[in-house]
């Protein structure tokens, strides 16, 4: 075949393969069979391997990419990535409802409504319709770049097609990235047969998918994607002048469109498919937690406008949580940083207050046999503070046969050490000799409220312990660049950068390393509490009982922790070590003529997310102005910060007759003191 004859074989070849991925992945209505469909693919592959110079980044046999990536980039998004307002009251639905009719009048109000995915939202940028960039929300105004690992997802077509509905030349398009239930249990039975911990739940594989550095492993997810917005288009399509036109355009370019919105023209209309998706959330093939109403007319929305954090023109009507009735899936036992070994309940995905639970504590050995519950038990589950899920109770049924009791393992499932019961309680003593007990070590150590080194996560720490880079947490100082790179995941590029990471995290506040030695009952609270009392960390590992009891919050049972955290050999051996050259310590010793700070002695309170600081940013402005940053309300409480989606804390507070502030009055606040995080 010669180039002439070849370049219009691939071009026809091309043009049939995307057609039926479109079907296949986009319409689920495959007109021809996998062994057709594979023997089209193969064809175009081996023209394209005789003939190198037809080969272009759309074309269908370029989804995979090669080598891994060496870390993400930040991009600014073409339009902002706004968050949207949301409750569960039937009250808010009809104050958002009133607001729009007051604005813009009766006849001009008509509603899209659409399930409301549980996912990560992406933008997807096509020019001259090339998939060329793609960028995960982030803060709304900049995200990381994924488009790598974005084309390796069928659902996203690298070329737009356009029939009814001509391509414009510069296109955004926001999305959702998810994961089918099938394909999320289909994925946690093959980790637990071979022996790994299930995932919680379909977003946060979804998630980390779209953030491997190695577009391959992403590749082995099975993911989706859902287009529902156009965030900018240049020029943007005249005859598009709403929300429904929007959806028939986003479908004829060939992106996957969720088929179940329907339209309203009143809040009767939504809250009857609200109540209708309610019922049947659970036979769903993916995971919905409310529905979205978004205002039909695109120019009615312009008129309405956007405030700092959301659309004033959409709203979500989000569900009440789902029934917590699950069945436990296996019963493992869990090696904490700590050395305790907990029974853990991985269940059947559940909603909880918003949240998608895969998995829940069952304390100890003491707890389950209370309880009496074994593998494959449905049982009623809560988060215990609105945080930490947990089986309350089996639920009977009778007539159905159950597996044997479970028992505590008798050796560490980690480093196969004899286990003790202190105790309730069943514990690992290898300490830092654990692999499990190491590894988590690390990753605490390395967390953002402690050192904060960018790279070293959970996956990276478990690798450098298994690895034998990594025996002792001083270790971590003297990794090699060359060392590294002999790891999966890691080029040249990425070795240096953790390297550098950990080099800068050296130079840390003492409260983060206090924090960041992982002292039992010792949390970021109590660690700030500390530095700023004691000011150096010498004082703090000699105090005595009554020094620290003498600090704000630290009570006995965590004196005793502390007492014995520094007293142990193996723990003041590595202290020396770290010391030693590893950690240079930014200390401060207070002093007795420094004024008192403008919030000194007021609490504060966070719940919600915030849109424009980290929850750690906030805490850390409000101490350095003197206050203390906790994590429950009480009536000492003097400022609870309520961001979006709030908890029961929010509820809480006014109960209490607290003085509530949201994101702008904190800031406001803050910028009065001279601080601008």
């Amino acid at each position: 075949m010669n180039p002439a004859a070849a370049t219009e074989r691939v071009e026809a070849l091309r043009e049939q393969i995307r057609h039926h991925d479109f079907l296949y992945y986009v319409r689920d209505a495959p007109e021809i069979s996998d062994a057709a469909y594979d023997a089209l693919f193969q064809e175009l592959k081996a023209l394209e391997e005789r003939f190198p110079a037809l080969i272009t980044p759309d074309s269908p046999t370029q989804r995979v990419g090669g080598a891994p990536l060496e870390g993400f980039t930040t991009v600014e998004h073409t339009a902002p990535m706004l968050s949207l307002d949301s409750d569960q009251s039937e009250a808010a639905l009809r104050r958002f409802d009133e607001r729009l009719r007051k604005a813009l009048g009766d006849r001009n109000v008509a509603y899209v409504l659409e399930p409301k995915l549980d996912g990560l939202s992406v933008e997807l940028v096509y020019e001259d319709g090339l998939l060329t960039r793609a960028v995960t929300r982030g803060d709304g105004q900049r995200g990381e770049g994924i488009t790598e690992n974005i084309r390796t997802i069928p659902a996203v077509p690298l070329k737009l097609r356009g029939e009814a509905h001509p391509v414009p030349n510069r296109l955004a398009i926001r999305g959702e990235v998810l994961m089918r239930l099938e394909d999320f249990e289909r994925l946690n039975a093959q980790r637990l047969a071979a022996g790994e911990e299930p995932y919680a739940n379909p977003r946060n594989v979804a998630a980390g998918a779209v953030r491997q550095l190695d577009p391959r492993i992403t590749a082995t997810r099975t993911l989706d994607v859902y287009a529902y917005d156009i965030l900018k288009a240049e020029p943007f399509p005249a005859h598009v002048t709403t929300q429904q036109q929007v959806l028939a355009a986003l479908a004829d370019w060939g992106l996957r469109v969720n088929d179940l919105c329907d339209s309203a023209r009143d809040v009767a209309g939504i809250l009857q498919y609200h109540q209708a998706f309610e019922a049947k959330r659970d036979d769903l093939p993916y995971e919905i937690d409310g529905v979205v109403i978004k205002l039909d007319d695109l120019a009615a929305r312009e008129q309405l406008g956007d405030t700092s954090r959301f659309p004033r023109w959409a709203y979500a009507h989000k569900f009440p949580p789902r029934k917590e009735a699950t069945r436990i899936v296996k019963i493992l036992a869990s090696v904490g940083r700590t050395g305790v070994v907990t029974p853990v309940a991985m269940l059947r995905p559940v909603e909880l207050g918003g949240v998608t639970v895969g998995r829940a504590t069952l304390h100890n050995r003491e707890e389950v046999l209370r309880k009496d519950v074994r593998e494959g038990d449905l049982v009623r589950v809560q988060r215990a503070g609105d945080v930490i899920p947990q089986v309350v109770e089996r639920i009977d049924e009778p007539g159905r046969q159950r597996t044997p009791e479970f028992r505590m393992p008798e050796t560490c499932p980690s480093c196969g050490t004899p286990l003790v019961e202190r105790g309730p309680f069943t514990v690992c003593t290898n300490s830092f000799e654990c692999p499990a007990q190491l590894a988590a070590r690390l990753a605490h150590f390395g967390s953002r409220n402690a050192l904060d080194i960018e790279g070293l996560g959970e996956k990276s720490a478990k690798l450098f312990v298994e690895k034998g880079l990594v025996r002792q947490l001083p270790d971590l100082f003297d990794l090699k660049v060359s060392e590294l790179m002999l790891l999966e995941g890691f080029a040249q590029k990425s070795a240096e950068n953790l390297v550098d990471a950990i080099e800068q995290a050296s130079h840390v506040e003492l409260a983060r390393f206090l924090h960041g030695l992982g002292i039992p009952e010792v949390g970021v609270t109590v660690s700030r509490d500390l530095a700023r009392h004691f000011g150096t960390f010498q004082a703090i590992r000699e105090a005595s009982a009554e020094a620290l009891q003498a600090v704000e919050g630290v009570g006995p049972r965590m004196t005793e922790e502390i007492l014995d955290f520094f007293q142990q050999p193996h723990n003041r051996e590595v202290l020396d070590a770290l010391l030693d050259d590893r950690i240079h310590l930014q200390e401060g010793a207070p002093s007795a003529t420094t004024g008192p700070a403008p919030l000194d002695g007021k609490t504060f309170v966070f719940t919600g997310g915030l849109e424009r600081l980290t929850r750690n940013q906030a805490q850390e402005a409000v101490e350095k102005l003197g206050a203390r940053a906790t994590s429950s309300v009480s009536k000492k409480t003097d400022y609870v910060v309520v961001g979006t989606d709030p908890g029961s804390k929010a509820t809480k507070a006014r109960d209490l007759g607290l003085t509530i502030l949201d994101e702008d009055q904190l800031l406001a606040l803050l910028r009065e003191h001279g601080v601008s995080p």
